[in-house]
């Protein structure tokens, strides 16, 4: 049963006391769906470069939700009419934006579910919970499906400036102990206006959202796309590879019920023709799962299979090199091979051990005039790069791409 005390507060490392002001917000928090978020780390394996980063996409979720609560009494304090219902559907929003996430959160995106997004099972359990509470989420979901007639309140479940990346931002500079992620999300957020329904930031507010896309741009060199981060990201894509290949061939390999039905059973179709059943098997699905069923196969008789889980519990690594061009196709072939040879396996097994790719950076997107951030400028809203005198902001909105490839340590450069 719900509980009648709904007046709660959380002890937040981040910010302090957040508060819960909606009761429907408790009992989302209660719900099964959004407890699994407990069980899902918010960098994936980044704890094997930074022992700090533990933290789980619960408490991301929990910041968010904070974060737009101080954005709404702001836009409330300069005369936006929000009303208390628009007020809890875009917290509702905020809180359950992630709650699509799977084991390891983006290092696995469509790959235990394979090509199906996040956003989209965020999309499906927010529909699902709407029926369980009576349509009190549908707002919401206009709101998280941008199509809400308020435009600035999408914006603040997601854009360029949203309180999903204000949150991630402070919070995995926190854990990661990454000093140069730190944003002065307070000051952003006080800094908020609306102009012609558009979220904008006043002029005086500039330099701080300067600051944030620095930071978002450094953070994604020093966390996100750290190279050992990505080595340990390809290992633990290669692991489930060489899973979902062993059980499809019909291998005896253990796995709970939820991730053998994913590795083997699973098809995007199944998500349109049986939603409430793939979104159950998905609910009982989370990091424990894959951890449990990782250290198992290292004792399994597959050589490859055992050596990738073996190599991943114990951080025996891949070597990551890491350039601005693609490397040479003869030269990863040459690698394969001699990986084979190493290891005594088949070429065709050897590109669990030798995995290219390429990694992309994009601080700002000003391409897109419907999700640029806007700032005031001489009484009007321009985008950040227009208003902006930082000559290096141009070059935060270009993409910049680097190409990684990842072997055995044993196989030198």
């Amino acid at each position: 049963m719900p509980s009648d005390n709904k007046r709660k507060i959380v002890n937040d490392p981040v910010y302090g006391f957040l508060n819960i002001p909606f009761p429907i917000l408790y009992d989302l928090m209660e719900h099964p769906y959004f407890q699994r978020l407990r069980r899902i780390r918010q960098l994936g394996l980044t704890n094997l470069v930074y022992p700090g980063a533990n933290h789980t996409r619960f408490q991301h979720a929990l910041g968010a939700m904070h974060l737009m609560e101080e954005a709404i009494a702001t836009l409330r304090s300069k005369g936006l009419d929000i009303s208390g219902e628009e007020a809890e559907a875009s917290l509702v929003a905020i809180l359950l934006h992630d709650i699509g996430h799977g084991p390891y959160s983006h290092t696995l995106e469509r790959t235990v579910v394979t090509d199906v997004s996040h956003e989209a099972l965020s999309l499906l359990f927010m529909q699902e919970l709407s029926r369980e509470f009576g349509g009190r989420l549908d707002i919401a979901i206009e709101i998280f499906r941008k199509q809400y007639p308020k435009k600035f309140l999408c914006q603040l479940v997601s854009s360029q400036l949203d309180m999903d990346r204000l949150d991630y931002l402070r919070r995995d500079s926190f854990f990661t102990g990454v000093t140069e992620g730190i944003i002065g999300s307070d000051r952003i957020i006080k800094m908020l206006h609306v102009a012609g329904d558009e979220l904008v930031v006043e002029a005086k507010g500039i330099y701080s959202i300067e600051k944030f896309l620095l930071a978002r741009r450094l953070m994604y060199w020093q966390v996100y796309l750290h190279k050992t981060v990505i080595a340990a990201d390809q290992l633990l894509l290669s692991v489930l590879g060489r899973a979902r290949q062993l059980i499809r061939a019909g291998e005896d390999l253990f796995a709970t019920p939820g991730l053998r039905y994913f590795l083997r059973d699973f098809i995007p179709a199944h998500l349109q023709h049986e939603p409430h059943d793939i979104l159950a098997r998905y609910a009982a699905l989370d990091d424990d799962d894959v951890s449990i069923a990782i250290k198992m196969w290292m004792g399994h008789n597959d050589p490859v299979l055992s050596r990738l889980a073996s190599n991943l519990v114990n951080r025996r690594l891949f070597r990551i090199e890491i350039q601005s061009e693609p490397f040479a196709r003869d030269r990863i072939e040459s690698l394969r091979h001699k990986t084979a040879e190493l290891y005594r396996i088949g070429d065709d097994h050897a590109g669990y051990f030798v995995r290219s790719g390429i990694l992309s950076n994009h601080a700002y997107n000003n391409t897109d005039a419907d999700d640029s951030i806007l700032v005031m400028h001489r009484g009007q809203p321009v985008d950040l790069t227009v208003a902006s005198d930082l000559e290096n902001l141009f070059g935060m909105s270009k993409v910049v791409e680097k190409y990684f490839l990842c072997h055995p340590k044993e196989l030198m450069p």
